[in-house]
């Protein structure tokens, strides 16, 4: 082996630290595109942020306003679970996600409801504010009002779904904890509609995407966004050892790599005496019951994309097309251990089709952040045997 002199080994040292430099310096770009907040729910102060006041599209958070102000109208009598909704030709046409409502048919309060929170429905939020306020513009500015009583100095809505308006709709890491904390301590027993996992629409289940509720323990929602101008966004409410906290990510690369941070901060600010409050914020926190234990689920996922605006590069990976769904779910299990060594958010799923007359079952993998974790995926599972391939937009 050669033996390098002083100036070689200085040059190697230069070398090694100019890459170090360049990956930090890189990771640092990386951190500041995404805006994060985490908000002591009792105390009603933030313990920290990076970005968190800086102004961003909200994506489908803006539903959670929505949401607000129609708990607001139930709670006033002002609406009824049963109340049947219109909904509107502007409505039905908005880009998926969706329950696919026909213009003129109705979907009830509580189908609304449960589809702006399981699948975050553009029609059905659309609908809702429409029927509330006559327009989506004029439903926005009802929204912002809410908004600014609750000390959202930095939130302007303009439409009930939170699809991209041009530059016009925006919030902060910060008002969306705000937003967050207000719907459990006014609406407690709504919010518990946070941690539901599915619902039955029309005789179709409808399953949802907050993974995050799935990883780690203590989270009971809230809500999943993601349009291509806000990149992906969350905001997600953990209880720990008897504390609550408040946390929001937005501006996230992938899914993934959001829920990713959003664990990273729940586990930094949850530990004992954990952060230092930063300067207080209105004190809006009370102590609320506590919302019932999630009910437990298969980890699946049958609407992929959390939002539209075009929608997201959303890649899957199928090992398999059987004759009966027993045989398919047999198939996901034994390759399940192999699939989570890749990704461990991956989930699995099956899909019914109809091929030359019969019933066939495609067992599949979703969730792949990128085409070549699904393509890696089918490397590891190649090599034990299986058959995979890749599906997606580049």
């Amino acid at each position: 082996m050669p033996v390098l002199n002083f100036g070689s080994r200085m040059r190697v040292v230069c070398v090694a630290l100019l890459a170090l430099v360049s990956i930090l310096a890189g990771a640092a770009t990386a951190v500041a595109d995404t805006s994060w907040a985490m908000l002591d729910a009792d105390r009603g102060v933030f313990l920290g942020d990076e970005g968190g006041s800086r102004v961003r599209p909200p994506a489908s958070l803006a539903k959670m306003m929505t949401l607000y102000i129609t708990f607001e109208a139930l709670r006033d009598g002002r609406l009824h679970w049963g109340d049947r909704i219109v909904v509107s030709r502007n409505a039905s046409v908005k880009i998926p996600t969706k329950l696919w409502v026909k213009p003129g048919d109705t979907i009830s309060v509580r189908e609304a409801v449960d589809g702006m929170i399981v699948v975050s429905a553009n029609d059905a939020a659309t609908a809702i504010g429409e029927h509330m306020a006559g327009s989506e513009a004029a439903f926005g500015r009802l929204m912002t009002q809410r908004a600014k009583r609750l000390g959202m100095r930095s939130t302007v809505f303009s439409n009930p779904s939170g699809l991209t308006d041009g530059r016009r709709q925006t919030t902060t890491a910060r008002d969306m904890a705000l937003l967050g904390l207000a719907l459990k301590r006014d609406f407690p027993k709504e919010y518990r509609l946070f941690a539901q996992p599915s619902f039955v629409f029309r005789g179709k289940l409808r399953r949802g995407h907050n993974n995050l509720m799935y990883r780690y323990d203590g989270v009971d929602g809230i809500k999943t966004g993601f349009t291509n101008a806000a990149g992906y966004n969350l905001v997600s409410s953990l209880t720990s050892n008897g504390r609550r906290f408040v946390g929001v990510v937005l501006g996230g690369k992938t899914a993934r790599k959001r829920d990713d941070l959003m664990a990273t901060l729940l586990t930094r600010f949850s530990q004992p005496d954990a952060g230092q409050p930063q300067a207080r914020q209105p004190q809006i926190a009370a102590r609320i019951p506590l919302p019932s234990p999630r009910p437990e689920m298969e980890l699946s996922d049958d609407s992929l994309i959390e939002q539209g605006d075009g929608g997201a590069p959303v890649w899957q990976i199928q090992i398999g097309a059987l004759p009966s769904q027993a045989a398919a779910r047999t198939l996901l299990d034994r390759a399940a251990g192999l699939v989570g060594s890749v990704d461990v958010g991956a989930a699995a799923r099956i899909e019914q089709t109809a091929s030359g007359g019969k019933t066939l079952y495609r067992a599949r993998f979703s969730g792949f952040a990128d085409k070549a974790g699904a393509a890696q995926a089918c490397a590891v599972l190649k090599q034990g045997r299986f058959d995979c391939f890749a599906l997606g937009t580049p």
